[in-house]
């Protein structure tokens, strides 16, 4: 089974969201749902960045880099792509 680490970008705030998932659109539409915490006061969501993983804790190891303060510069530039 793949798994895939994502970046969501909220289309009403200045807010993003890294996760990880079996089943990106599945994900998406749980976020877009309001059923997570954090993404459902920032509705709507669209994704911007996928990498795919054949294991899960290589998709872990990536998603807590990408949570982490080297990680945000890497995703610094994928938001200028789309006006953040």
């Amino acid at each position: 089974m793949s798994h895939f680490v994502y970046i969501l970008k909220s289309e009403s705030s200045p807010k993003s969201y890294v996760g990880i998932t079996s089943n990106l659109e599945r994900r998406l539409r749980e976020h877009n749902s309001g059923k997570n915490f954090y993404t459902k006061r920032y509705l709507p969501w669209i994704m911007i960045y996928i990498e795919k993983y054949d294991s899960l804790l290589s998709a872990r190891s990536r998603e807590k880099y990408l949570k982490s303060a080297a990680g945000r510069k890497f995703l610094k530039g994928i938001f200028k792509k789309f006006g953040n």
